[in-house]
Parts: C-alpha cells; structure tokens; sequence
C-alpha cells in the first residue's frame, strides 16, 4: 500500500493527459480545414448577438438566447462528439452537458423570456460587452500570441472556449441576475478544464478562460445600483 502511495506521489499534470499539443492543434486545424468558410457564418451570427446586446430590442434577447443556444449544440455535436472524443474520452460525458446548456437557454432565455440585455451602462454590463468582444474578436488571434499558426484559430460558434467566453459575457451582462447564476455553472466550468488542460500542455495564454471565469463572477457580485 505504502508503495501505491509512493508511486501516486510522483504524478505529474501532463501525466493524465490524454493526447500530445501537437495532436491537439493539429485537430483543431483539421476541423477549421473541415468547416471553412461555415467560420464567417459564425462570426457574424457573434456579431448580430453583440449588437443586440449593445442595443436591445423587445424581441433580440430571445433571439439572443436561441443563437447560442443552438451554438451549444452544434458545437457539442460538431466538434466535441465527432472529433475531441476521439482524442479524449471524457469528452463524450461532457456532450450531455452541452446539450443541457442550450435547453437551459431555450428555456429560460428563449421560451420565458425571463434574461434581458440592459440598456443602462453599469459594471456587469462593461464587463459583460468585454467578455463577449474577447470571444469574438481577440480570441481567434489567441495562436499569434502563443507562437502557432492561425489556423489553429477557435472562432467562436465553432469551437467551445470562445462560445463559453461568449455565454458567460452575455450572462453577466443578463437582467435579472438571480436568473442568470443558474446558466453560468456549465460555461463556467468548462472554461475551468480548458484552463487546466491547457495550462498542462504549457500553452501561453492558458490563463484566458480562467480569467473569463473571473471576471463573470466579479460581475454577478458587483452590488446592484440603488
């Protein structure tokens, strides 16, 4: 037993690691190969939830959560089911997950209409805008700081960091807060394993979904205007 113990001890991270970096971003540049042009599609779809989310209407915060809703499930699907799974078992426990965010979307975003996207500038709202402008902009340019090709680029819609970005801007930014709390525990925890995995694999910039994570909470915590 005590040799168990021993041999337990001498673990490291990397060692649980089901897969190489480089078979890593070599997958996710097969399956921007794969998708190409469906990315610009995407983009502008984030680009329609933005400017919604900078300027509400009666119906958009519907729309809103139905576009993401239906990204959560395309990219559970799409990515998670037919290609990170290959490489990485646990993937096919997270799917169901992914499934059970879009139907909290529909849900409560869509069908109730129960979050709303102020019109009032306030902090969660700041930060809200500014984690939604990472996941659509800044974080496809993620490889240029971190030394590898663009075509490793996570394009939101397409790949699950920046759609979790994504979702956890808009829930910060969302009215009523104690209607959005419940949708944060998914996005918020697979930012926390994409921190882990690729903090193990040494990835510079690893540190982003961990600080999405947060700056959502922060968000959620600030004290309401009186």
């Amino acid at each position: 037993m005590s040799g168990v113990m021993s041999e337990w001890w001498t673990y490291r991270a990397e060692d649980f690691l089901l897969f190489s970096p480089r078979v890593y971003w070599r997958l996710i540049e097969l399956h921007n190969q794969a998708l190409w042009p469906w990315q610009l599609l995407a983009l502008l779809l984030g680009v329609l939830i933005l400017a919604s989310m900078l300027r509400p209407r009666p119906w958009s915060d519907r729309l809103i959560a139905a576009l993401l809703a239906a990204a959560w499930v395309f990219v559970a699907w799409n990515f998670l089911w037919q290609h990170y799974a290959t490489i990485n078992w646990a993937m096919v426990y997270v799917v169901p997950l992914f499934v059970l965010q879009a139907l909290l979307l529909v849900g409560i975003g869509t069908l109730k209409g129960d979050l709303s996207m102020p019109a009032r500038w306030s902090i969660p709202r700041i930060l809200g805008i500014a984690l939604f402008l990472h996941a659509l902009l800044l974080h496809p340019l993620l490889p240029a700081y971190a030394g590898r090709s663009i075509s490793t680029a996570e394009v939101f819609g397409i790949f699950p960091d920046p759609l979790a970005i994504a979702t956890l801007g808009m829930l910060t930014a969302a009215i009523p807060r104690h209607r959005a709390w419940p949708l944060l525990v998914i996005p918020g925890l697979w930012c926390l394993l994409s921190w882990l995995t690729l903090d193990t694999m040494e990835v510079r910039g690893a540190w982003v979904p961990l600080l999405a994570v947060v700056a959502a909470i922060a968000g959620r915590l600030w004290p309401r205007a009186r």
